[in-house]
């Protein structure tokens, strides 16, 4: 079968799009037929040795997939042939034909697309159980969302929507605000490209709190980072919670505590993957529950551009250019 690897350490233009052998089967695992990949920020910082989990090589990238079941080993009961799936894989999705644990797999309903199916568990996931388990949003809460045009930040701008918040979407474009407003945002600012010396971050702390009101952001959704991150946090409220996603910037932000001391605040750790293999009941559960949302019409994966499958590294080289806007996918036909 074909596939897009990672062979070496680096960026996306070396990966490479050549045979590899097709999986075998193995107990308690389904193989499936792919057809759609979701490109997401950690297959950007994957392939450069940068992000937590590091596959030993070759490894195909693509955290997130869908397709249909072609086979099930000993024990699989959830699903069975010719089902219709997403998964939830870490890598591993950018090939003809994948290797997937059964718990890993959801069938998805006869109306979804392959396409939002395959953007639709990383994001959406990542997102409510930022907002529903870590952050504790209310209804009537505001929510500020930094990088709100990405596909994490539209996941949480639709959520927090959902959940009943007031929702400020920050972005580095008009044109991303825009978009985040399309989705359910309340409002919007446009904040400058970093890095930012001291009086451009207290320009840009003031646009925050103006943005969030006199009371502040009760949650604080970050999956950008860097500079961004204590101007945001200051504008928080007392008793506010700052979740900390990602650092899409590049950069690991360096918070001074006093802050949490003096907003009384919660600085919160994300970390959907490891959490869903902790609490893979919780997390068969939450899916469910936004597929729910889906079939409401409250929420819907915005796929921007679509790659086929031999450019599957132009996908991950647009994503990494930080100009995406919603999900990119990588269609194999």
């Amino acid at each position: 079968m074909k596939a897009v690897l990672s062979k070496v350490t680096g960026g996306p233009e070396t990966l490479v799009f050549e045979d590899f052998p097709a999986p075998e089967i193995r107990p308690g695992c389904a193989i499936i037929q792919v057809k759609a990949v979701g490109i997401n920020f950690p297959d950007v910082l994957m392939i450069e040795d940068k992000y937590q989990n590091k596959p030993p090589r070759p490894f195909a990238p693509g955290g997130e997939l869908s397709g249909i079941v072609k086979e099930i080993g000993e024990g699989v009961t959830n699903v069975k042939v010719g089902d219709r799936v997403l998964a939830q894989l870490g890598s591993g999705g950018l090939v003809e034909e994948a290797l997937a644990p059964a718990g890993r797999l959801t069938i998805i309903p006869d109306a979804m697309p392959f396409d939002e199916a395959a953007a639709f568990i990383l994001t959406y996931g990542t997102s409510y159980h930022a907002l529903k388990d870590r952050g504790h949003l209310k209804a009537g809460e505001t929510l500020l969302v930094l990088g709100a045009a990405g596909g994490v930040g539209l996941s949480a701008v639709e959520l927090g929507k959902a959940m009943g918040a007031r929702v400020i979407a920050a972005c580095s474009t008009q044109e991303k605000v825009d978009l985040a407003i399309k989705h359910g945002a309340d409002a919007g600012i446009v904040y400058g490209r970093g890095p930012f010396d001291r009086d451009g971050q207290r320009a840009l702390g003031q646009l925050f709190k103006e943005a969030c009101g006199e009371n502040g952001a009760d949650v604080i959704y970050d999956a950008v980072g860097g500079d961004y991150a204590e101007p945001a946090l200051r504008s928080i409220a007392w008793e506010g919670r700052y979740l900390v996603i990602g650092f899409a910037a590049g950069d690991i932000p360096k918070i001074p505590l006093n802050l949490a001391l003096l907003k009384g605040c919660d600085i919160v750790g994300v970390f959907w993957g490891t959490w869903t293999a902790k609490n893979p009941d919780l997390f068969q559960q939450e899916i469910q529950e936004l597929l729910d949302l889906y079939a409401a019409s409250k929420i819907k994966p915005y796929v921007s551009e679509s790659f086929p499958f031999a450019k599957g590294a132009d996908a991950i080289a647009h994503l990494g250019s930080r100009k995406a806007m919603g999900k990119v996918v990588v269609t194999i036909d």
